[in-house]
């Protein structure tokens, strides 16, 4: 597939940065540079390729490793000069074998990480492919579908009960317990943040195109 990449502007050496990011978690992988012919491989392949400085030569991520990065989103800045590649990653961004190359934290401000939700996700998982005695998480996948849905009709009344009082904290509290439940309820069903997504984008897209 041939797309035009003219309103690219890449600098005196012929390359643009790419900053790589995890399209399902949104954590930057990596930032790496693509020339021309880069960028046509990339689409061309829906992988990721890039251009090495110091090698002076394409490319590809994961071709040795196995850790290639599949193609989700390609976009470019307001200025044309740097791309953003959303990829789903088929393992480690890093060479250390870490996820990202950004492992290493010069300043946290102590807040919520936006990979929170992700990490549970992982948590769930993790706990009912390899169980372990006395986890909570595996007392409900034993105890099956009725069980969950009865502490997701638990969770969902102390909510309720909670915003009846105005309590922000109660409220806080028993959302982030209905939303565990709720992913635990999921992956038992086998139903991804991805597909919750999908069917957001729908809808939306749907209203949108009403309201026009």
């Amino acid at each position: 597939m041939e797309i035009n990449i003219d309103k690219i502007k890449f600098d005196e050496n012929g390359l643009v940065p790419a900053i790589v990011q995890n399209a399902e978690t949104g954590k930057v992988l990596t930032l790496a540079y693509m020339n021309a012919d880069s960028l046509q491989k990339t689409l061309q392949t829906n992988e990721t390729w890039f251009f090495s400085r110091s090698r002076q030569e394409l490319w590809n991520k994961g071709e040795t490793s196995g850790n290639k990065q599949q193609i989700n989103k390609i976009s470019y800045d307001c200025d044309a000069d740097s791309l953003l590649v959303q990829v789903i990653p088929l393992g480690p961004a890093c060479h250390t074998g870490q996820e990202t190359c950004f492992h290493h934290d010069l300043y946290t401000k102590d807040e919520p990480s936006l990979e929170i939700i992700p990490q549970v996700v992982a948590k769930i998982t993790e706990r009912r492919e390899n169980p372990i005695e006395g986890s909570y998480t595996n007392y409900l996948f034993n105890e099956g579908i009725d069980k969950i849905l009865k502490k997701i009709g638990e969770e969902t009344s102390e909510v309720i009960i909670g915003a009846k009082n105005n309590d922000k904290k109660e409220v806080t509290s028993e959302i982030a317990d209905l939303t565990y439940h709720t992913l635990v309820l999921m992956e038992l069903l086998d139903v991804s943040i991805n597909d919750i997504k999908g069917e957001l984008k729908k809808r939306h897209v749907q209203k949108d195109k009403k309201n026009k």
